[in-house]
């Protein structure tokens, strides 16, 4: 099943973009009305966070969000076989003077967890050589076509989680800077609880921690989807100034709330299949089903 599915993105890769983007929203409606446990994890999300719009309107961003989902993982194909050229054509960069302005130092690029992630990593490796952490797939198949993916423009430096962080920050001083994406429930080990939208959420110290121990800048790294089959936008921010402080707590809050201006922005594109709030604090009730 995954063979044949790597080779279906492989042939509909050749497309061109504005008949390749309908086909994965198509795809991507599919799956809100098939798989009803990612789609109540969706709502469920939307819900906590957005208490303020109606059920419609969630229903509507949410059936949005699948579109925007199913096209990026159909776009996949772009990134394992289309050639560079296309890639910097179909991913324009934005704030490029941002990242420029502190080349040579060691840099952190934010990369939180919207649809065009993958578009964003590999438009950076198209033009330059950084580090980031891979988690090896269960399936041989598939570890091989996504490592493949990510290093066959300018090699970046992949470690797994289970490295810990010290390599990466080696790598770091050496001056190679770090993709990072922070947003995921990994439980409670190396996590601390922090307001997202409102709502206690398990979230991964290691941004701060990391920024201190390599003595490195933030600079943030969005990448959006366009409407209309016209691709992505990848966008750098300035970096962040004051930042690590000596509270790591004010750290990852600071965080959170950039991550949620984003979210504000781009409401479909966050990734609301994933359970964000799965870890919850001592005593207090679950929000997803077993």
């Amino acid at each position: 099943m995954t063979r044949f599915a790597i080779f279906l993105l492989w042939l509909v890769h050749f497309l061109p973009l504005p008949l390749l983007a309908p086909l994965g929203r198509g795809v991507g409606l599919l799956v809100y009305a098939l798989v009803r446990e990612r789609r109540e994890v969706a709502l469920t999300n939307l819900r906590l966070c957005f208490p303020e719009w109606n059920e419609r309107t969630r229903r509507r961003v949410a059936r949005r969000h699948f579109q925007a989902f199913g096209r990026a993982v159909v776009e996949h194909g772009l990134l394992w076989w289309s050639r560079r050229a296309r890639l910097q054509r179909l991913i324009r960069v934005e704030g490029r003077e941002h990242w420029e302005a502190v080349q040579g130092r060691p840099v952190i690029w934010l990369a939180p967890h919207f649809v065009g992630l993958d578009m964003g990593g590999t438009r950076i490796i198209t033009e330059w050589r950084g580090v980031s952490v891979y988690s090896r797939q269960k399936d041989p198949v598939l570890d091989r076509v996504l490592l493949r993916g990510r290093t066959r423009f300018v090699e970046p430096v992949l470690f797994s989680r289970q490295d810990g962080i010290r390599p990466v920050v080696r790598a770091m001083r050496e001056g190679l800077p770090l993709y990072y994406l922070p947003d995921m429930d990994f439980g409670s080990r190396d996590s601390i609880f922090v307001p997202f939208f409102g709502v206690p959420a398990a979230t991964v110290t290691a941004l701060s921690r990391i920024a201190r121990l390599a003595g490195a800048l933030v600079v943030p790294a969005v990448t959006r989807q366009l409407s209309g089959g016209k691709g992505y936008v990848l966008k750098f921010y300035p970096a962040w100034q004051s930042f690590p402080t000596d509270d790591v707590a004010a750290d990852v809050r600071r965080m959170n709330a950039f991550i949620e201006d984003r979210v504000r922005e781009m409401p479909e594109q966050y990734f609301w299949l994933h359970k964000r709030f799965k870890t919850r604090p001592p005593g207090e009730a679950r929000f997803y089903p077993q």
